[in-house]
């Protein structure tokens, strides 16, 4: 241990970060991959991204307060801005 720091604990976070952050790369490429093959077959890729950020929205009742108040705001300054 050198100033405190456990390096045997420290390389082991390194390590699990750095496993962490090839799965997510792999990930992020699959992701790609689904949606350039959605949109290959005539899906419009934008309205499937809003449509999955909706679906999570309503799985989870903290975001989905979020997205509501967001909502209600939006639809505030419309209304004040008159474009409704």
């Amino acid at each position: 241990m050198s100033d405190g720091v456990d390096s045997t604990r420290l390389r082991s976070f390194i390590e699990r970060i750095e496993k962490l952050e090839e799965q997510k790369k792999n990930l992020a490429e699959d992701l790609k991959e689904v949606y350039g093959e959605a949109k290959a077959a005539g899906y419009e890729t934008k309205a499937l991204k809003q449509v999955v950020k909706l679906l999570q929205i309503s799985e989870n009742p903290k975001l989905k307060n979020k997205m509501d108040e967001e909502q209600y705001w939006l639809e505030t300054y419309k209304t004040a801005l008159g474009l409704e």
